[in-house]
């Protein structure tokens, strides 16, 4: 069974720390360790931020743990890197995506919820990391074909998938 710690601290180096950000064209909006305000409005740590303080780490951990881990049931996959390679896409595009296109990689019924038939499907796959990091880069070009202005964030979306979890 896989760890989150090791997954969420992978996330933090990739998503740049503990800081808070808002970049022009990206449609997350203003992020706080990677947490895009958009896709996290209830997120205690708004409160926070906009009070001028800096939340606590917990509350960062719990947010992803609750919003990406858990969606994926990242406890129940067996292997660490299949396990951070799923969050990690869950955590750029949203858990719905990311599963949805690990059960078209494995060639389940594709409804975006993880249950057990797509969990028993990816614990036992073998051949399945190239083939889901094509479909996440897939996902992307998608993105960049509807919405030209997103095609500053192709390459650094491509680079995200190609590195493979240790």
């Amino acid at each position: 069974m896989s760890h989150f710690l090791p997954a969420f601290d992978r996330t933090m180096l990739l998503e740049g720390g503990l800081q808070l950000t808002e970049i022009a064209y990206d449609h997350g909006g203003q992020t706080y360790a990677g947490l895009s305000r958009r896709a996290n409005p209830l997120w205690d740590g708004w409160r926070v931020i906009d009070r001028g303080e800096v939340p606590p780490i917990e509350l960062v951990r719990t947010a992803y743990r609750i919003g990406y881990w858990n969606p994926i049931w990242g406890d129940e996959i067996s292997d660490q890197a299949t396990a951070e390679s799923v969050y990690d896409f869950a955590v750029n595009a949203g858990p719905t995506v990311a599963i949805r296109c690990a059960q078209a990689v494995l060639g389940v019924e594709i409804d975006g919820v993880m249950g057990k038939v797509t969990m028993a499907a990816l614990n036992e796959c073998e051949e399945f990391h190239m083939a889901y990091t094509v479909a996440k880069i897939n996902h992307y070009a998608g993105i960049v074909n509807k919405n030209r202005s997103q095609g500053r964030f192709l390459l650094g979306w491509v680079n995200r998938s190609l590195k493979v979890p240790a």
